[in-house]
């Protein structure tokens, strides 16, 4: 599916094709039971450059309340007592460093912000595709993850929590980025 046979070929500036990205997350709930979630509401973009990847570099802002597990009072409850949305509306990523490991496979350093806490992580990125769009424009595709401990960040409620919900929560993102837009991070 990839049109691009070279990775220079890829080199511009993108913005997420927020339609056909995914930003998600994990959470394993007492000792059998995880529960996914994903956020609807979000922004991102990135420069890729083919030639210097280490000069590549990806930004990312989430609306916090745009959280959604299928289930409304867990949602409400992520929302107000884990997230404190109303206090701190917004989470986010930007790259500090981008390192290739083989052809398609980068290690995505940054610090992600989550109720207004700073933390480096280091993200595992995949390359799995790029090609035209319909309107002439490139298209290239990503996913991957990191795991992360969510007290890091604040995101705990009381110890009962502590109890019930694991500490490490797996992020996920498959994301669509589209060549031809300036990235404003």
């Amino acid at each position: 599916m990839s049109t691009a046979s070279r990775l220079s070929e890829l080199t511009g500036d993108y913005v997420f094709d927020t339609a056909r990205t995914r930003i998600a997350f994990v959470a394993r709930h007492t000792l059998s039971t995880r529960v996914r979630g994903q956020f609807d509401a979000f922004t991102g973009g990135a420069h890729l450059d083919g030639d210097q990847p280490s000069a590549s570099h990806v930004w990312l802002t989430i609306q916090a309340a745009s959280i959604r597990t299928g289930n409304r009072q867990r949602d409400a409850l992520l929302r107000g007592k884990f997230l404190d949305t109303d206090a701190h509306p917004t989470l986010g990523f930007t790259s500090t460093e981008v390192a290739q490991v083989d052809d398609a496979h980068y290690k995505v350093t940054g610090d992600l912000s989550v109720r207004e806490v700073n933390r480096q992580v280091t993200l595992d990125a995949v390359l799995t595709g790029s090609e035209s769009d319909a309107h002439g424009g490139l298209r290239v595709d990503f996913r991957g993850g990191v795991t992360v401990h969510r007290k890091d960040w604040g995101v705990d409620w009381n110890a009962a929590t502590t109890l019930m919900i694991a500490s490490k929560v797996l992020l996920e993102f498959d994301v669509t980025a589209i060549r031809g837009a300036t990235c404003a991070s």
